[in-house]
């Protein structure tokens, strides 16, 4: 059968696109094949569709990092044929082809079936945003939150978007660090509490420690945010870090671990176990407020792909991108 892709190239390290027409023979090997029905536009696809940071090496090349849809023929006896399922992580879409096509296939242990109350338009609202969210979450509560409100960097993106409805959802105080003003009442609409802007905590900390100013942190950010937000954690906290978007330096000390018991938390959703991805999901489907999901998403067709990887890396992509690979 054919299908249609978002199909990469490369000539002279210079990364293009088209919309290529491709059958199955051409598919990557997998024990499970799925007719895809939505992917999403996440701050590592934008590097990859623009060449940065050199995460593909083996071109051509069909990018998107993950995608839900139905499987359409499978030898693993845990996926029949119309079970819906998610996948994110494994390096799909780096590594191994991913959902920016109407069909793929994948390893069977790569998959997750979506719980009955999610669509496969919701699961991509979520996605590796969502579930990378879910997973910081989930860390900073197995610590013990403080009872200072918790801190979302990063927070009109689409990890800290979910992370902030998240938190709100289950109860907690959410302060929500932006460098965008225009997007606080996006970010109050979602359940912030609080909106901080980003230079607040942008600057070099000024000493190792600082007033006790968060009861928890969901940092996707990193560098100079990362090291400024530990100074003024609370007593026995938690800070999950799950992005890099402003550098992997941190220039820090250990004196907020030592004199406060900071916890650093790193979250990495890519090689995530079975069983924790699947309560994620679980978790996903019972908290997650559909009408604010659908209202924190923007879908566009598989054409809109190409033009979207330099807007979400300069930071203009707010919410959740889900990519209709069927339009």
């Amino acid at each position: 059968m054919t299908f249609r892709a978002v199909l990469l190239t490369q000539e002279d390290r210079t990364v293009s696109s088209e919309i290529a027409e491709l059958d199955d023979s051409q598919l990557p090997e997998g024990n499970v094949t799925v007719d895809v029905s939505y992917s999403t536009l996440n701050y590592k696809d934008g590097m990859i569709l623009t060449g940065v940071g050199r995460l593909v090496r083996d071109y051509p090349h069909v990018p998107g990092i993950d995608f839900s849809g139905i499987v359409s023929a499978s030898a693993d006896p845990r996926y029949a044929e119309g079970d819906r399922v998610v996948l994110t992580g494994w390096r799909v879409g780096e590594v191994h082809w991913g959902g920016y096509a109407e069909r793929a296939r994948v390893n069977g242990d790569w998959l997750v079936k979506l719980p009955d109350g999610l669509s496969e338009l919701d699961a991509m609202s979520i996605g590796t945003a969502g579930l990378t969210s879910m997973l910081a979450m989930q860390a900073i509560e197995d610590q013990g939150v403080g009872s200072a409100p918790i801190l979302v960097t990063g927070a009109a993106g689409g990890v800290g978007s979910v992370a902030v409805h998240l938190l709100a959802q289950a109860g907690y105080e959410v302060a929500a660090s932006t460098g965008r003003p225009e997007a606080s009442d996006y970010l109050t609409s979602i359940g912030a509490s609080e909106i901080v802007d980003r230079s607040e905590l942008a600057e070099p900390p000024s000493g190792p420690l600082s007033s006790e100013r968060w009861g928890g942190c969901i940092d996707a950010v990193g560098d100079t945010t990362l090291a400024h937000v530990l100074t003024e954690m609370q007593y026995g906290s938690s800070v999950a870090a799950c992005g890099l978007a402003g550098g992997n330096s941190l220039d820090t000390t250990v004196i907020p671990f030592l004199l406060r018991g900071v916890n650093l938390l790193g979250i990495d959703s890519v090689m995530c176990p079975f069983e924790t991805r699947q309560q994620a999901w679980l978790r996903l489907d019972q908290l997650l407020d559909r009408g604010i999901l659908t209202d924190m998403t923007t879908v566009v067709g598989l054409e809109n792909v190409a033009s979207l990887g330099p807007e979400i890396l300069a930071g203009k992509v707010q919410g959740r991108t889900v990519i209709d690979v069927r339009n």
